[in-house]
């Protein structure tokens, strides 16, 4: 009887640890400013959506300084080749970079209670991606591809695994609500960005630095 005790305590003591690590940094994240160590070089994920979100991400990827964020590795939809091929020929030309695909969350005009399952399908594909590359901070700017990426950062992050930091940029479509990605991800990312100045009404923490994509 006592083993059995022990067993089950085991678990529900880990499962409260994590709850209350996630809580803390939660709050961490609202209230105060994203901060990096000073590293040389940063690990960078780039989550690649599709059309317009691969458009975006690509510009934003051009204004990095490539000696800073590397080594970089972009994620993908599995049945994405387009962006696959853009990245190839619009912007790394050099070798610290590498491309990794993973199950799509959420197909176009798919409903959102298949897209619950899809979701955990490619959350558990991308925890060994995550987990291997260890990116110091990861980019996104709203494709239901970077969900997964983001929750299974988060939570290696709540259970001292990693340390990184998330950076969302709202698309430039969205001009007065945020993406369902924005909107689940404000309360994870570190850094949330807006291109137009009426979203910071919707989401006060966000920042406006004017349009970057």
């Amino acid at each position: 009887m006592e083993v059995m005790y022990l067993g089950l305590a085991i678990p529900a003591a880990v499962a409260i640890f994590v709850v209350s690590r996630a809580l803390y940094l939660i709050i961490q994240i609202i209230s105060s400013n994203c901060h990096l160590e000073k590293h040389a070089s940063l690990r960078t994920m780039l989550c690649i959506g599709s059309g317009g979100h691969t458009t975006e991400m690509l510009r934003i990827s051009k204004k990095l300084d490539l000696h800073k964020y590397q080594d970089r590795l972009y994620i993908v939809a599995d049945n994405d080749t387009s962006s696959e091929i853009r990245v190839h020929k619009s912007i790394e030309k050099g070798t610290n970079y590498a491309i990794s695909k993973i199950p799509r969350s959420r197909n176009v005009r798919q409903s959102y209670i298949t897209s619950v399952f899809s979701t955990l399908y490619a959350t558990l594909h991308t925890v060994p991606v995550v987990y291997t590359f260890k990116p110091d901070v990861i980019f996104c700017n709203g494709p239901g591809t970077c969900i997964p990426i983001c929750i299974v950062a988060f939570m290696l992050r709540c259970m001292f695994l990693l340390d990184c930091r998330i950076v969302f940029v709202e698309s430039i479509c969205r001009v007065r609500t945020l993406s369902l990605s924005g909107k689940i991800l404000q309360y994870f990312a570190d850094v949330m960005v807006v291109q137009w100045p009426s979203l910071r009404d919707v989401c006060p923490r966000a920042k406006y630095f004017g349009r970057l994509t």
